[in-house]
């Protein structure tokens, strides 16, 4: 019998996916701080995580390419990593300063707080998954 990845149970996969995507999501929002007084910078953020596009992706597994052995490579939209099937695009904040602007510390404040929660419960119900498991796999009366 071969060992069982944990990635391929859809459960670890999705919260794998949805950490990934909160991490990127951190990134872009350091990247809106940080350029806080470049003139004409745009705030970036990603489109919002699509729990039932996740849903829909997890059980089309079927076309999915087979990795054999652990040298091989994923193809870039199977790939869950840094830049991987997440996209950036210019978001809308409230007000621009004259030298062309966009960025609201504030908002963008709010935004890394609500990222690091989400980031944060998602860790969390990966762990108390795990912990499931352990117990599932214990010996009866251990």
């Amino acid at each position: 019998m071969f060992p069982m990845d944990i990635g391929d149970i859809p459960l670890f996969s999705m919260l794998r996916g949805r950490m990934g995507y909160l991490s990127e999501r951190q990134k872009l929002i350091a990247q809106n701080v940080a350029n806080s007084d470049t003139p004409g910078f745009s705030p970036k953020d990603l489109k919002p995580y699509d729990f039932a596009a996740q849903m829909k992706a997890a059980s089309a597994g079927a076309g999915r390419v087979a990795v054999t052995q652990p040298g091989h490579m994923l193809p870039p939209s199977q790939r869950n990593g840094p830049g991987g099937a997440f996209k950036s695009k210019v978001a809308k904040d409230s007000e621009t300063t004259l030298d062309g602007n966009s960025v609201v510390l504030e908002e963008e404040m709010m935004k890394m707080s609500d990222a690091r929660m989400s980031y944060e419960a998602a860790v969390g119900f990966y762990q108390k998954s795990l912990n499931l498991l352990r117990m599932a796999a214990r010996a009866p009366g251990k």
